[in-house]
């Protein structure tokens, strides 16, 4: 299961993905309009805009945009940078591996096998499906997913 946060973050993207290209959106725009709450909105934004993923600007034409295009913000980057690893077992981690306390041997174990799999297919539909996807696509995203 995602985290709140990170379903925020996503539905964020999306608004700025719909957005004008060069129309800046305020927070207090972004949150009535997917309802979420300003003060989480702005702490999500701020993570986004230290990754690179979304800019600010300040003043009366000012507000968030994203800083790359939708079709380069994979929906597994967000998670990952929000929510932290997606593999669901910590020996099955790419970016934070760690060998599972109880684990025997990782080699035969019949969980991580199992697990192993449920891993690469997430990564497959996570990795592969974009904000822009998921704007111009929702059939391809349904079926994805």
């Amino acid at each position: 299961m995602i985290s709140q946060k990170a379903q925020y973050a996503l539905r964020a993207l999306i608004a700025l993905a719909k957005a004008e290209p060069e129309v800046a959106l305020s927070i207090a725009e972004i949150a009535e309009e997917q309802r979420i709450p300003k003060k989480f909105l702005e702490q999500i934004l701020l993570d986004l805009k230290h990754q690179g993923i979304v800019m600010s600007r300040r003043g009366k034409a000012g507000g968030y945009r994203l800083l790359r295009t939708p079709d380069r913000i994979a929906f597994g980057e967000v998670l990952r940078l929000v929510d932290g690893p997606l593999a669901p077992l910590p020996c099955l981690s790419r970016i934070a591996y760690r060998r599972c306390d109880s684990c025997i041997d990782e080699e035969t174990c019949e969980i991580r096998k199992v697990f192993a799999r449920v891993a690469e297919a997430t990564r497959e539909v996570l990795d592969t499906v974009t904000i822009a996807d998921a704007i111009e696509n929702p059939e391809l995203v349904t079926s994805a997913a």
